[in-house]
């Protein structure tokens, strides 16, 4: 496979994957400061910490260097999904620590990364 086909298909998987999960600092912006947990100590702690990974997330280097390699864009697709899960548990977090709202469907479930303990082997 050519260099160029490899670096199309990165880019577009890149263009597929990104902006699927909502930054969490504009999702908490979007929250109501009317919220009587909107002032909240804990509130203002989640907002913090969504505000530390995204600029964590912002100057970490791309990756697509990785797309020349054999796995490479199974490298990019595995790091994107990994940052959409962590932008829904920071985004779920805030939701749950600065509004008394329900849980909306999109920050439901199953967040958590998989880990050995969920993995079955014969």
């Amino acid at each position: 496979m050519s260099i160029a086909v490899r670096l199309a298909m990165s880019v577009a998987l890149a263009a597929a994957v990104a902006g699927c999960a909502t930054s969490p600092v504009d999702y908490g912006a979007s929250l109501s400061p009317r919220d009587q947990k909107w002032a909240s100590p804990e509130c203002q702690r989640a907002r913090a910490a969504a505000a530390d990974y995204e600029v964590r997330e912002k100057q970490h280097p791309g990756w697509q260097f990785a797309a020349l390699g054999p796995y490479g864009l199974g490298l990019i697709a595995a790091v994107k999904e990994h940052e959409q899960k962590q932008r829904k548990l920071f985004a779920r977090n805030v939701h749950l620590q600065c509004s008394s709202l329900p849980l909306p469907k999109e920050l439901q479930g199953d967040l958590s990364p998989a880990g050995a303990d969920r993995a079955k082997y014969p």
